[in-house]
């Protein structure tokens, strides 16, 4: 029997080499960066996918850009829809007022339709129905029909202004009709109370319990015929062709009236004969020259001037005058009145100087503007005869020029100063003087103007 030979064992070079080939098969399965075995791709295959890659990205690009473009589109048609349907809504109201059935009928059908344009789109979108072909020319339709609409709301809009301004200058026109007739009316019964001998607001006024508040309410009744014949004296001035402006100017000089209101330069005008027809209020006789004595005791002085008052309160100043040419108040008016009316002012309202002469002479002429004067004149004397009738000290003040403006001492002749700054005013000139009645302060009346930051 045979015995049997044992295999000879592998040699040590095929064992180490199976061993390596499978330590470096584990080793790169580990080891990512190491690609283990390397696939030869041909180049056309390679070109091929290359090619299907690239048209699928096309294709998708190609999908997003006409998304875009429809929804783009489907946006104007949007806004512009909206704005079709704001624009039947305006001309849906215009055609309320005034009230038109027909237009009104017109203007509802076109807000349905408008309003159903409007909900299909919301269908559309919710449908995801957006699709606009092509959406370039659906873009630009959207925008010219926007703009038609716009357009149509903006004329709509004008109209309606427009008609809203008719209507205001319709009711400025009334009112000023209103205006004249009241002020004529006012006018006509001063002029009867003052023939008839009495006017209500005077014969109020006692001596037994004379107090400010009568000042102030003779203050304002001396003011109203200041203010007439101002707006007298402007007119006779354009008549003559004056340049209004250029004299308002002269009197205040480096004042920046407010232009959109040809009233201020009145103001100027104002002030002038304020300070002119008020100078010597603070003395017993206002400055005129007179002989005859004042009572010695303060309460024989107080009813002197009361008396004074009680004169003149209730009666024609011409038929005053006339009756009395040397009176106290007379001399004052001669006085005033050659002080204020220059010669070259009277020459050319009347292209002579015989009022001049006249009152210069002792006479007064009967002419409107010479009315208009005195009569000022008249309630001036009879605030000043009323001042020393009291037994307290009445003065009189003015504010300096770019005075900071002071609620107290002054108010403004103006209210559309304070809409221009930020609370910082200053006084450009004074209108009306202040008083000053024991304690009381009557305010005065200033121009103001913004102080500069």
């Amino acid at each position: 029997m045979d015995s049997i030979k044992p295999c000879p064992p592998p040699t040590e070079s095929k064992i180490s080499k199976t061993f390596q080939k499978i330590f470096s098969l584990k080793k790169s399965a580990r080891n990512p960066s190491n690609p283990g075995f390397c696939l030869l791709i041909p180049q056309e295959k390679l070109r091929c996918c290359e090619s299907e890659n690239f048209e699928k990205d096309f294709k998708e690009e190609v999908e997003d850009s006409k998304n875009r473009a429809a929804m783009e589109a489907f946006v104007a048609k949007l806004f512009a829809t909206v704005s079709a349907v704001k624009a039947a809504y305006a001309e849906l109201q215009m055609a309320q007022f005034p009230y038109n059935n027909e237009a009104i009928r017109s203007a509802d059908q076109a807000v349905v339709d408008e309003l159903k344009a409007l909900s299909e789109l919301k269908h559309n979108f919710v449908k995801k129905k957006i699709d606009s072909s092509p959406p370039h020319v659906t873009l630009m339709l959207a925008e010219i029909q926007e703009q038609q609409s716009l357009t149509k709301t903006y004329e709509i809009t004008m109209k309606k202004m427009q008609g809203e301004i008719e209507n205001k200058e319709a009711q400025i026109s009334v009112f000023q009709q209103e205006l004249q007739d009241i002020t004529e009316k006012n006018k006509s019964v001063e002029k009867m109370l003052n023939a008839s001998g009495s006017f209500s607001i005077l014969d109020n006024v006692k001596f037994s319990d004379v107090n400010p508040k009568d000042f102030v309410t003779v203050l304002h009744y001396a003011l109203r015929s200041v203010r007439n014949f101002v707006k007298f004296l402007i007119r006779e001035m354009e008549a003559a062709n004056w340049d209004v402006e250029a004299a308002a100017n002269a009197i205040q000089p480096e004042v920046a009236f407010n232009k959109r209101d040809h009233n201020h330069k009145g103001f100027a005008f104002e002030s002038f004969a304020c300070k002119e027809i008020f100078s010597g209020f603070n003395y017993p006789y206002f400055s005129v020259k007179n002989d005859q004595p004042l009572p010695e005791s303060d309460d024989q002085r107080r009813v002197f001037f009361f008396e004074q008052f009680k004169k003149l309160k209730s009666t024609s100043v011409i038929h005053f005058l006339k009756n009395n040419p040397h009176s106290l108040f007379g001399k004052f008016l001669k006085c005033k009145y050659l002080q204020m009316v220059h010669p070259k002012m009277e020459f050319s309202f009347s292209g002579n100087l015989n009022q001049r002469k006249m009152v210069n002479s002792g006479e007064y002429p009967e002419t409107e503007f010479f009315k208009g004067f005195a009569e000022m004149g008249r309630r001036i004397w009879l605030l000043h005869c009323l001042a020393f009738s009291f037994n307290q000290e009445v003065s009189i003040f003015q504010v300096k020029k770019n005075s900071r403006f002071s609620e107290v001492y002054m108010e403004s002749v103006t209210d559309d100063i304070f809409a221009a700054g930020d609370g910082d005013f200053r006084v450009a000139f004074t209108v009306v003087p202040g008083f000053k009645v024991g304690q009381m302060v009557v305010q005065s009346q200033v121009y103001l103007f913004p102080a500069k930051v």
